[in-house]
């Protein structure tokens, strides 16, 4: 999704293949032997394996609405949201949402350790109105669509916790144009 996002505003020409992720075709496998998505093919051949990686090639070629960080602060901040979103984030969300497959892994404790970081997220919300300062940017469109999966696991229960700026944030992220232009299947 935060490829596509990037794809996207970035006005990049991209075929998108959608994949049955239970019925990987091969195609899939041979530009990437894991068979993980998403995957770009470059025109020269090379292959981008990570949303992130696919996020920066493609605003470093073309970031009409000053996506990527600028100066030393915005952009030590970027990576920190960054890695704790790829790292701490996503190690408690997948074990939160299929805590059965995670042998001892428990849904509540993961969902308590996931939303500790939401929690720091909010408060970053209630002091600007994106995650890096008054605009949206790198941080906001590679963090969103987790903390929508986060979201959506237990929707009752997420909308009851007292986070007004991420879920008015989150909100903001899934009613945007942007995400319904991504969202459309193919």
């Amino acid at each position: 999704m935060r490829a596509r996002l990037a794809l996207a505003i970035s006005e990049q020409n991209y075929t998108l293949h959608e994949v049955d992720l239970k019925n990987r075709p091969a195609e899939l496998f041979a530009v990437s032997a894991a068979g993980t998505v998403p995957v770009l093919v470059l025109d020269d051949g090379s292959v981008l394996h990570q949303s992130l990686d696919i996020m920066r090639w493609t605003l470093g070629n073309h970031d009409p609405h000053g996506w990527l960080p600028t100066g030393a602060k915005q952009t030590a901040e970027t990576q920190v949201l960054l890695a704790q979103c790829d790292g701490e984030l996503k190690f408690h969300l997948d074990r939160y949402k299929y805590s059965t497959r995670y042998v001892g892994a428990s849904m509540e404790e993961h969902r308590g350790l996931a939303a500790g970081i939401l929690w720091q997220w909010n408060q970053k919300l209630t002091e600007d109105a994106f995650l890096c300062g008054p605009k949206p940017g790198l941080a906001d469109y590679a963090l969103g669509p987790f903390v929508r999966q986060f979201a959506n696991a237990e929707r009752a229960w997420f909308d009851a916790q007292p986070w007004a700026a991420l879920r008015q944030w989150l909100d903001a992220f899934t009613a945007s144009a942007l995400f319904a232009r991504i969202m459309q299947k193919s």
